[in-house]
């Protein structure tokens, strides 16, 4: 089953062999693959602005990620960005935002995680939303801003309530298991230890997102994990 239109054009920018088959196998059934092995190569392909979207390392062997999507957005090339990264600071994050990206995956990585990210990516483009804002039902998400707003109302969040509420706005509408939220939050850690964290942080998150409105959003998959999705 395709997820878009087989004419749909994807650009690969990644110098990792093995990681390039594993991503045009998984991505080749829905999109026209092309790939670049460096920075500048990949700059080049994209100038061309007829991608529909973008997957670019940060760690190139000539130019880095980075630089790449800065030139690319100087020269007003608006092809949706997602970054793939070994850095996992905040820090790191917000400047992948602030260079342009649209969105960002850190490795390791599923692929179907990627697939639903990319699918999202290409839906807010064709819909005209901002690329970077992230909208499910009246709760709207700005990654790059860190901000979060319900009914045109802001709600303040602490930094892990963040990411979590974002992660599971960007699997929108599938479940997403204890395990994945401490693998993305977290990073590696005790799981066993650390589960009963996520399952507080939810509480907060729902005490804020959805307790003082008239219906719930964050819902729960019992014995599985939770899930976000529209009314």
């Amino acid at each position: 089953m395709r997820m878009y239109n087989e004419n749909m054009k994807l650009l690969i920018v990644e110098d990792n062999v093995a990681l390039v088959w594993r991503l045009q196998k998984a991505l080749s059934k829905s999109f026209d693959v092309q790939l670049a092995r460096t920075g500048s190569e990949g700059q080049r392909l994209a100038a061309s602005g007829r991608y529909d979207a973008i997957i670019l390392d940060l760690g190139l062997p000539d130019i880095s990620g980075d630089e790449v999507c800065t030139m690319l957005r100087a020269d007003n090339i608006t092809s949706p960005i997602l970054i793939l990264t070994a850095e996992g600071a905040l820090h790191s994050k917000v400047r992948m935002f602030k260079v342009g990206a649209d969105d960002y995956l850190t490795k390791p990585f599923e692929m179907i995680e990627l697939q639903a990210r990319l699918q999202a990516l290409v839906r807010r483009r064709q819909v005209g939303l901002p690329p970077s804002v992230l909208k499910v039902d009246n709760l709207t998400i700005n990654p790059s801003r860190r901000t979060v707003e319900r009914n045109g109302i802001h709600i303040s969040l602490r930094r892990k309530e963040f990411d979590i509420l974002e992660y599971l706005a960007r699997n929108r509408g599938k479940i997403v298991t204890q395990t994945m939220i401490l693998n993305h939050v977290w990073g590696d850690l005790d799981h066993m230890a650390w589960n009963n964290s996520v399952r507080v942080h939810i509480k907060h998150l729902r005490d804020k997102i959805d307790r003082p409105f008239a219906t719930p959003l964050i819902k729960t998959a019992r014995g599985v994990g939770y899930i976000l999705e529209d009314l």
